[in-house]
């Protein structure tokens, strides 16, 4: 049973990718450089696999997933030791990073929740709703 479903999407973010493909699509056609074109289909997979953000907690699970799914992570509540709300910065960017927070999975905006795990491995779920992924995971955790 899901006690947390939440889908975060690009939105205007994907407006980067859309305008490097019109670059891409405009440089080859005024040089003649065809294979500069080359990078409009990787942009379109990239767009694709990262439109969005779904996080699900249930009782026993902690899940998130780009996109369709093909990029997806699970971790067991049991594993959780601490997590925060915290902001990340322009220069974490979004997609799956390093940052200062561990490893970074985000694909919009600037809130996140921060999660260690008793193994002192961290990382951190983008968001724009912590405080509900806080809640979710405050109550998944005590019911197990």
């Amino acid at each position: 049973m899901k006690t947390y479903c939440h889908t975060q999407r690009a939105g205007r973010w994907l407006i980067v990718p859309l305008a490097a493909s019109m670059a891409m699509i405009a440089a080859a056609y005024l040089t003649g450089l065809w294979p500069v074109l080359s990078g409009v289909p990787v942009l379109a997979l990239m767009s694709w696999l990262f439109a969005s953000l779904t996080i699900e907690i249930d009782g026993t699970e902690l899940r998130w997933r780009f996109g369709p799914g093909l990029i997806r992570k699970r971790i067991s509540l049991t594993e959780v030791s601490q997590y925060k709300p915290v902001e990340t910065s322009l220069a974490e960017g979004w997609g799956i990073r390093l940052s200062r927070f561990g490893w970074l999975y985000n694909v919009a905006g600037y809130s996140a929740v921060a999660i260690q795990l008793h193994s002192g491995t961290q990382f951190a779920l983008g968001t724009d709703d912590p405080a509900g992924l806080i809640a979710a995971l405050a109550s998944g955790m005590t019911a197990t």
